[in-house]
């Protein structure tokens, strides 16, 4: 429940964007959005790191490209088979030349199709609209998220590592000392992808760096409310890089919350809170294709939410929960002939976002 309320946070945050609205609030220079994405990469830490800890490398892995990349491929793919189609008869009045325009769909897939976004529009679709040129800005953030998984992957595997969460800790420190020292690296490294690595790498390590030291410190409510300043504390005392350094705390807080606050059975059960994510940017970029942002922004919201959980819900019921289940299956087969299989957690989402943040600007990029 956590995860989808940040998931509409991104939704809620780019409405302005995509309606022409302006840019919406911000909390030190960052807006709302990047701040949801920021939690989803430290409870995304959290999780993965527990993910890293119970599994063998290679069922680690296969459990991680099982979470995030079928529903991310299909988003792709409807994306050009219902989207940009739509975008392309409203635009030109016929779908003539639509797969053979410069910017063809297949070369949409093919050149996102290793979660690295490199190509936003489709035949120069969407135009007509207060953001254009965009299909789904809210992808970006999936490249760095699996590029953590990598890290995650790397560093979970070292036995000095899973005795103490003190690796983790110096981790985590110098991943926050890289960032508040980015500007002086420029000269030497100026290039975006190391930068916004270098941005949402310590939220994700201060989720594992909480990961560590969860069975010493389980959750209290004093503990909860109490990060829940020291976050806010640090994020305005240290303007440029406060979140970073307080991401312990934001994991904690966050954990804290879903601790004590009522989630439905419902969504329990059916975790929509990634196809929320990944479908929350199109839906909204086909509404405002037709208009519908010109009727007021909670209109604009309302009708985004909407069309954003049916698909999401599509892609939960027929696409990732079916590939997780495949997962599981394969771990009982492998079960059945008496091969150790470390332990499973299909379930452990991503996040979606998640930071991104920002999606070519959730966050705000």
């Amino acid at each position: 429940m956590i995860r989808l309320g940040l998931a509409a946070l991104v939704l809620f945050a780019h409405s302005f964007y995509l309606a022409g609205a302006g840019v919406g609030p911000h909390i030190r220079g960052e807006n709302l959005g990047g701040w949801a994405v920021a939690g989803f990469f430290a409870l995304s830490g959290f999780l993965i790191t527990g993910s890293r800890l119970t599994n063998g490398l290679g069922e680690y892995l296969v459990h991680r490209v099982a979470r995030i990349y079928p529903a991310f491929l299909v988003c792709l793919l409807v994306t050009i088979a219902v989207f940009a189609p739509l975008g392309y008869l409203h635009q030109n009045g016929s779908l003539e030349k639509y797969w053979s325009t410069e910017t063809t769909p297949l070369r949409f897939v093919f050149s996102n199709l290793f979660l690295q976004m490199r190509q936003y529009d489709v035949s120069f679709t969407p135009a007509s609209v207060p953001f254009a040129g965009s299909w789904n800005g809210s992808l970006w953030s999936l490249y760095y998220e699996f590029l953590c998984y990598l890290v995650i992957a790397t560093i979970g595997g070292l036995a000095w590592v899973r005795r103490s969460p003190v690796p983790m800790a110096v981790a985590f420190a110098l991943s926050v000392t890289l960032y508040a020292n980015l500007s002086a690296l420029k000269p030497f490294i100026n290039d975006v992808d190391f930068s916004l690595l270098a941005k949402l790498l310590p939220f994700f390590l201060g989720g594992a760096l909480v990961q560590m030291l969860s069975s010493r410190i389980g959750l209290h409510w004093i503990a909860g409310l109490g990060s829940v300043v020291i976050v806010a504390v640090s994020v305005y005392a240290v303007p440029s890089w406060g979140g970073q350094l307080a991401s312990p705390f934001i994991a904690y807080g966050l954990l804290w919350i879903s601790s004590v606050l009522p989630s439905p059975r419902l969504i329990r059960v059916h975790d929509v809170s990634y196809g929320f994510y990944i479908y929350a940017w199109p839906v909204q970029q086909l509404l405002a294709l037709y208009g519908v942002h010109g009727k007021g922004l909670a209109i604009y919201l309302l009708a985004s939410c909407a069309g954003t959980l049916v698909l999401a819900t599509l892609s939960w019921l027929f696409v990732e929960r079916p590939v997780m289940r495949l997962v599981r299956r394969r771990r009982k087969n492998r079960d059945a002939t008496g091969q150790p299989v470390p332990g499973d957690d299909v379930n452990a989402p991503t996040a979606e976002v998640q930071v991104h943040e920002e999606p070519a600007t959730v966050g705000g990029r």
